[in-house]
């Protein structure tokens, strides 16, 4: 029989439990990484990033403030100490993973890297490579399920949550209907994390320009992917219990920038970014 069209292989023919993929339909992760200037996109996902970029233009910049934002933000946390990362959402590797930022810091860094896509999970495998004195794995597991991700046994042998952990959720949780109840979600994990973890976010919001990530959000929905845009008042729940570490919640761009505050500042800003320790 004939392989079906437009079917990928992932791994070695000889592997039967090979992920595949439809390349004729789009994937937010490989949306994701063509707007971030990535390879591992296809036609498909690159005719909605095209499309969504052409409605709202800023989008493509959203997209790298939020994974600067993530850069930063874990290196914010590993300067403070924190020595374990539990990463949900990981997307496609791209420069500048969670392991790489952390481990730089701290060698001994421990990260434990979670997504729902198999295929995102195998370029994890394939091209995340931690230290020597520090630990990584790469489970596949589903957001919306938190005791299967906080019982997991590769992600306990790599994270004590009998100490403080890092949670990051970054560019994932719009994903999460309303109807899926992305707070009670949060608030699973977050309960299971001891008083002196952080928590690491960054959420879609339409709170800045309505209009543009509306076109956006109209526009991926079109091409049956779909996001939410949330509220401060919203995002602000999942932090219930924690305190915000400065400058608070703020466009992704302008938390703790890199670049000058004032040119930031004049970006379409189109997310929230905030982290949290827990008291």
């Amino acid at each position: 029989m004939s392989e079906p069209k437009n079917l990928l292989p992932w791994a070695s023919p000889r592997d039967e439990n090979a992920p595949r993929i439809d390349t004729s339909i789009p994937h937010s992760a490989r949306v994701y990484d063509y707007w971030l200037g990535g390879k591992d996109n296809f036609e498909a996902d690159r005719k909605v990033a095209e499309g969504t970029a052409a409605v709202s233009p800023g989008i493509v910049q959203g997209a790298r403030d939020n994974r600067a934002f993530l850069g930063r933000a874990v290196r914010y946390l590993a300067e403070q100490g924190v020595t374990q990362f539990l990463d949900i959402g990981t997307g496609i590797p791209t420069q500048g993973n969670v392991h790489e930022v952390a481990q730089q810091i701290n060698p001994a860094a421990r990260i434990a890297y979670v997504d729902n896509d198999p295929i995102v999970m195998t370029h994890a495998r394939a091209l995340l490579r931690g230290t020597r004195e520090g630990r990584t794995c790469y489970v596949e597991a589903d957001l919306r399920e938190p005791k299967s991700i906080l019982e997991h046994p590769e992600i306990n042998d790599v994270i004590d949550f009998g100490r403080p952990v890092a949670l990051v959720i970054v560019g994932t949780l719009m994903f999460i209907a309303d109807e899926e109840d992305p707070a009670g979600l949060v608030h699973q994990f977050t309960e299971a994390l001891v008083p002196g973890s952080h928590f690491a976010v960054s959420h879609v919001t339409a709170d800045f320009f309505p209009k543009a990530v509306g076109n956006a959000a109209d526009a991926y929905r079109s091409s049956k992917l779909g996001f939410t845009p949330r509220s401060r008042e919203q995002i602000s729940e999942y932090f219930e219990g924690f305190e915000l570490v400065e400058p608070g919640m703020v466009p992704v761009a302008l938390w703790r920038p890199d670049e000058d505050l004032e040119l930031a500042s004049g970006r379409e800003h189109g997310a929230y970014g905030a982290i949290g320790r827990k008291i």
